[in-house]
């Protein structure tokens, strides 16, 4: 699963980081009317069941150990370990003969990837005679490259909202200046919704960088409410070059989770200035730097100004930019039926990491083994079990998604440019992070989130469809009687679990899904998340409820209806 935080990805949008407060798991149950509604297991329940003891934990624990160990990497997108791991998977579908579904007939749907990286030689910022360094006074932020020299000019926040007589350009000229503003651009000022923006951005409202773009501005410098924690990554995220899949750069997204960014759209030269250079910049002026952090930080902004004309910043960003590839996995099986065969019950998992990082009392690789080697392996033990029948009478469709963790780009680019008609699939499973149990006694802090050996977190399953979660709870009940813990179907769910894997790519166009996941724990992107400290027991447990959820799914006689559809501005807020 992907962090709530976009460390890692400066080169493409501005850092949006929310904490991880501390909030107490709750067990909650659909509401008894809804569970009542719920149909009786079909005709074809028995034989699920009898194929859902094929899988077994013994097995997922070998394929697991393969997956996770040292010899993957961690699994970065791209790496040579990721595609070791796909063609490990592939080989195994290959086996199982079960049908290609990605690009000309094989199991790969292949991305390709523009690569960027800062070129820290020709990279610099001067104001007056003093340089400024990269990495250690400040930050390029965004895709643009480009120079710019002017005079600086205090914003605010910068939003423009005609509706709430709200203009904090009022009064200040931009044309040949460089802007600051309080924020990244994107999230709007307080007293204003996303709901309120319906329309098209250049009407009614404008975002900072739109306006300044407009009204002839050479540059941006955004001091982020997230600040501290960026400047805390800010040698991470430039050590190592940005990967983006370049047909989804050109897309018309503006979301939180994996989209464009405003500032992507702008390639006007932006920067994020360490506190030492914001201090330079306001140095003398009516409001100093640190009450300009202050107010950033704090979701707030001052008055906007113009800074001393003789103050002038100039700014020259270099990005060295190349290609290349990577891949998501796709396989059917495919259903009995004539008809229902056109239809897809998806089940989904990411099979990438985070690759290599950080050492940790010596250990440098993130092996991922719960986040996310458990889901990638109950995928293929799913496939397996498909595929030794009863075949369902709809098809069931397997992917395995790559660039989960740099901004779910495989499940994005899935839906975008699916290789099976997206109208046809019914349902979609997403598995991230299945294989931890918190144990009796566990006192640490950060395990207060972690399911049990008998419980697993169940998110979105009522947030489209109250037939899906009714089915998925009567299944369950009439099955091993997990635990199923709807703690994250909260509306206001600060760690937004909903928007943080693949199949939220997926719910936004319409499909309704249901998030697996075991609760966020200690080795959570750590290099110690090792295939020894895996619950297999749970693991199989789980992994056969997905299977006859999967199965029943398949063999309905009409598809879950989506009726609660999940409203616009929470996806976009």
């Amino acid at each position: 699963m992907r962090r709530l935080n976009l460390v890692g990805l400066a080169l493409i949008m501005p850092f949006l980081t929310l904490p991880l407060p501390a909030t107490s798991a709750t067990q909650r149950r659909p509401a008894a009317n809804a569970v009542a509604a719920a149909a009786a297991p079909s005709a074809t329940f028995a034989a699920a069941r009898e194929a859902a003891g094929r899988i077994k934990a013994e097995k997922m624990k070998e394929d697991l150990y393969f997956i996770s160990s040292d010899a993957m990497a961690g699994r970065d997108t791209p790496s040579p370990g990721l595609d070791q791991t796909a063609k490990f998977i592939a080989e195994r579908l290959a086996k199982l003969k079960l049908k290609p579904a990605g690009d000309n007939n094989t199991y790969f749907q292949n991305i390709a990837l523009r690569r960027t990286e800062v070129d820290r030689e020709q990279t610099r910022a001067q104001l007056g005679e003093r340089a400024f360094r990269v990495a250690s006074d400040f930050l390029p932020s965004g895709m643009g490259g480009g120079e710019a020299e002017g005079q600086l000019v205090y914003a605010g926040h910068g939003w423009v909202v005609r509706s709430k007589n709200l203009n904090a350009y009022e009064g200040l000229d931009v044309r040949d200046k460089i802007v600051v503003v309080a924020g990244d651009g994107r999230v709007p000022p307080p007293g204003v919704t996303l709901k309120e923006l319906s329309d098209a951005p250049g009407g009614s409202w404008e975002t900072p960088v739109s306006y300044a773009q407009k009204h002839g501005a050479k540059g941006l410098v955004f001091v982020p409410r997230n600040f501290e924690r960026r400047w805390r990554f800010a040698s991470f995220a430039l050590a190592r070059p940005t990967f983006y899949p370049e047909r989804l750069i050109t897309e018309d997204e503006d979301e939180e989770e994996g989209g464009g960014t405003v500032e992507q759209a702008a390639q006007l030269p932006a920067i994020i200035p360490s506190a030492a250079m914001l201090g330079a910049l306001f140095e003398g002026e009516q409001a100093d730097g640190a009450k300009i952090l202050q107010a950033a930080t704090a979701g707030e902004s001052l008055p906007g100004f113009a800074l001393a004309p003789a103050k002038r910043l100039r700014l020259a960003l270099s990005v060295k930019s190349d290609r290349a590839q990577t891949q998501n996995i796709v396989a059917i099986v495919e259903g009995r039926d004539v008809t229902l065969k056109k239809e897809y019950v998806a089940v989904g998992a990411h099979y990438d990491h985070v690759g290599t990082g950080r050492a940790v009392r010596g250990d440098s690789i993130y092996n991922g083994a719960d986040d996310d080697g458990s889901g990638t392996t109950a995928l293929l033990a799913l496939a397996e079990a498909f595929t030794k029948g009863p075949r369902p009478r709809r098809s069931i469709l397997f992917v395995w998604h790559a660039g989960e963790e740099k901004g779910l780009w495989g499940s994005q680019y899935f839906t975008e440019f699916p290789t099976v008609p997206l109208e046809q699939i019914v349902t979609q499973l997403n598995i991230d992070m299945i294989g931890r149990s918190k144990r009796a006694g566990d006192t640490n802090p950060r395990n207060r989130m972690l399911s049990g050996p008998d419980e697993i977190y169940v998110i979105g399953s009522r947030m489209m469809s109250t037939e899906l979660a009714s089915l998925s709870e009567s299944v369950n009940r009439s099955y091993l009687n997990l635990k199923f813990n709807y703690h994250y179907d909260e509306p206001n769910d600060p760690e937004r679990l909903f928007y943080r894997s693949d199949h939220y790519n997926y719910a936004k166009k319409g499909v309704p899904i249901i998030f697996y996941f075991d609760g966020v724990h200690e080795d959570y992107h750590q290099p110690s998340d090792h295939a020894d400290k895996i619950d297999y027991r749970k693991m199989e447990r789980v992994t056969r409820t997905v299977f006859i959820l999967a199965s029943e799914l398949a063999n309905a006689s009409k598809r879950p209806a989506v009726d609660k559809q999940v409203p616009t501005a929470q996806f976009n807020r």
